[in-house]
């Protein structure tokens, strides 16, 4: 299958994470694992935009509080979110006056950051990194779709962008959570077109890199405790799981989930198939993930953050959706 884009890791760790989170996550199952909600998507700003940055700017005030440390003994941050030139961690960055790197890799960002910070760790560039990603429903909405105002309708497929931003600080100092190893995805596409299927566009890059890592580290899925997608959502995870089988024989069973179906109750809260947008894995991991690793109820988690790489310009020429993957394995000690 091609070269070894796994990378082993014996000294990364995460020193402290932090959540906040918007109205409907808050009215999901998970809100009580939040450092932060609101009952808005304006954050008290004038603009969704303006609030998205006061989100990033809200969540690492909060993480560097709970980390007992200042921006100053902070290396680099490391963002990314879904606006076009990534605008609102570009301005957060101008406020916290830290080393910025601005990433895009749509959905899967969040496992990039992690990737990235993890390898400069290693090469002892940094010691301290914030990996940060960040989404405004009503901004990701607006740009990529149609504006929520305009009441469009949606199918069954299409998910709801979360509202949130979380973050972790990757150090070299010894904590109770690891990062044990990380894979680099590759693009892959499958002829999808339809924007409000994101789950069917990115499950096959999913498939890709979980068996790319499971190869390269000659594991099988019952090496974790959990593997965890970033946000396929309902349908996307029943395609994720038919074609891993077909395409690798491999068997993903209950210790597989994905992030967009565990932010939102999908019974009661009218998110159709659930949840999408970079916070999503990132929410629920930095959330509830990380506290039952601390609790000892999970040892082992493969996230698997996806990614759609589409822009409202491809989608007018009709071309179809590639989409990414990155995986992150973490390991509680």
């Amino acid at each position: 299958m091609g070269v070894n884009m796994t990378i082993k890791y014996n000294n990364i760790y995460i020193k402290c994470t932090s959540t906040v989170a918007g109205k409907f996550e808050k009215e999901g199952p998970l809100s009580k694992y939040f450092d932060k909600t609101y009952d808005d998507f304006y954050m008290g700003e004038k603009t969704f935009e303006q609030g998205e940055i006061k989100m990033i700017l809200d969540n690492i005030d909060i993480l560097l509080n709970k980390a007992k440390m200042d921006k100053s003994n902070i290396d680099l941050f490391i963002s990314g979110d879904l606006m076009n030139q990534i605008t609102p961690s570009s301005y957060a960055a101008t406020k916290l006056g830290i080393n910025y790197m601005g990433i895009y890799g749509a959905c899967s960002s969040i496992c990039l950051s992690m990737i990235i910070a993890s390898s400069m760790l290693l090469n002892k560039e940094v010691n301290n990194c914030i990996c940060n990603v960040s989404a405004n429903n009503s901004s990701s909405e607006k740009q990529y779709r149609n504006p929520t105002e305009y009441g469009t309708p949606k199918p069954p497929t299409s998910t709801f962008t979360a509202t949130g931003c979380a973050s972790a600080i990757l150090t070299k100092e010894k904590s109770n959570i690891k990062i044990e190893s990380v894979t680099i995805g590759k693009a892959v596409d499958y002829g999808i077109k339809d924007v409000y299927n994101m789950g069917a566009a990115m499950a096959p890059s999913a498939s890709y890199t979980i068996s790319k890592h499971l190869e390269d580290l000659n594991r099988s899925p019952d090496y974790y405790d959990l593997i965890l997608t970033g946000d396929l959502g309902m349908y996307g995870k029943k395609i994720l799981k038919e074609l891993i089988k077909k395409e690798h024989n491999i068997d993903l069973k209950d210790n597989y989930e994905d992030c967009g179906c565990l932010l939102y109750d999908l019974k009661k809260q009218d998110v159709k198939a659930g949840a999408s947008g970079p916070t999503s894995s990132a929410l629920v991991t930095f959330s509830y993930i990380i506290d039952e690793m601390k609790k000892g109820n999970i040892k082992r988690v493969l996230l698997v953050a996806t990614g759609a790489l589409m822009s409202p310009t491809m989608m007018n020429q009709k071309l179809t959706i590639p989409s990414i993957s990155h995986a992150v394995s973490l390991e509680a000690i």
